[in-house]
């Protein structure tokens, strides 16, 4: 199987925004706060879902754990817009998210 990565999911969030160019609001830094804003309002769907069912639940019944699944999709769309908003590359996530494992592996 292969890995979904970070590269992938941008490359098909640009073609969205394209898409959708003159409807949504466009992808720039002055926007960045405001998907990062929508992204919080799907994190908090993630949330209610866990809040009101139980994360076993969540997990184990089909119906909802698809609806979890969607809404953490949902997360990750708006989070790939923060990432175009402010021209992140996967490469800089990269090296900064290995520097900070490496922080957090010397930390305790």
């Amino acid at each position: 199987m292969d890995d979904f990565g970070i590269n992938e999911m941008l490359e098909m969030q640009k073609t969205l925004q394209d898409k959708y160019k003159n409807i949504w609001e466009k992808i720039s830094a002055e926007e960045g706060q405001n998907k990062l804003l929508w992204m919080i309002g799907e994190i908090g769907e993630v949330i209610d879902i866990i809040k009101k069912h139980s994360g076993t639940t969540a997990c184990q019944d089909k119906e909802l754990r698809a609806k979890l699944i969607e809404e953490l999709a949902d997360v990750l769309m708006y989070y790939n817009d923060v990432l175009l908003c402010y021209e992140i590359s996967a490469e800089e996530l990269r090296q900064a998210y290995i520097s900070k494992f490496e922080k957090n592996m010397k930390r305790w």
